[in-house]
């Protein structure tokens, strides 16, 4: 390796990073009726319980910049790293360390009230994410203009389709640039048009230096976007590396 090539190495800033973490999760092995009755059985000690492991020793590290793709059936722990990576779970065992601020577009409008109006939602939504209403004020005209909204913002967004909902969600939710940006299969919905619109904005943020984390089962859309790629299978790394390697293990896997 020559000096220039061990400089380039030495300025890439790990963003987040997974050491030999596992997560294990508790399920009742017996279904229990009411939470009243749960409450009973668990008091007396008879609440028996099952322990499931989501993720399994797994290592990564993922650097600013990049767009990192996770791929696997359901149930195979994608979600679960997800959450890792949002900071709303903690590994049972292991180390994990994330740089920087978070933006998990993990469910779109998902603090949006049926009965209050688009713009109504538009600052609750930016309350729930951490911005004052000064900021949202301030981020309210160029929200609208990304969802494309002007006609239907002071309508009930109970009237919205889901197309019209996860417009105003996406335009919510990446309103600022954050460090880190997690997509969990919501660019699914809407028509392509604003699919576009979504992704020339990932691609705008990741030209900036955010690191983006892309869940989907659409292969068509991790090869195109993703430079590197994990393939989870029952809570297990079986690959990470180069997109379509991981595609074709993953492929290969469901033919078995």
């Amino acid at each position: 390796m020559n000096l220039r090539t061990k400089y380039k190495v030495s300025l890439v800033k790990t963003i987040i990073r997974l050491e030999n973490v596992s997560v294990e999760y508790r399920i009742p092995s017996e279904r229990i009726g009411t939470l009243k009755e749960y409450v009973i059985r668990w008091v007396q000690g008879k609440v028996k319980q099952k322990k499931f492991l989501a993720l399994k020793d797994v290592f990564i590290e993922i650097n600013q910049g990049e767009v990192f793709g996770v791929i696997g059936h359901n149930g195979a722990g994608k979600s679960t790293m997800l959450k890792l990576f949002a900071r709303v779970l903690p590994p049972t065992i292991g180390r994990i360390e994330i740089s920087g601020s978070v933006s998990p577009l993990l469910e779109l409008g998902a603090g949006f009230h049926h009965e209050l109006s688009g713009r109504e939602n538009v600052y609750l939504n930016g309350a729930i994410l951490g911005y004052s209403r000064e900021e949202m004020k301030s981020k309210f005209d160029s929200i609208v203009e990304f969802s494309g909204l002007h006609d239907f913002i002071d309508a009930p967004i109970r009237t919205y389709s889901s197309g019209m909902w996860a417009r105003l969600g996406f335009a919510v939710a990446t309103a600022s640039r954050p460090d880190l940006l997690l997509v969990d299969e919501i660019l699914a919905v809407g028509d392509e048009e604003f699919q576009k619109k979504c992704f020339d904005r990932i691609e705008e943020f990741r030209d900036n230096g955010t690191t983006i984390v892309i869940v989907a089962h659409s292969m068509q859309v991790i090869k195109d976007r993703c430079s590197r790629v994990c393939w989870l299978d029952h809570g297990e790394l079986k690959y990470i590396g180069d997109p379509e390697e991981a595609i074709s293990h993953y492929r290969k896997s469901q033919t078995n």
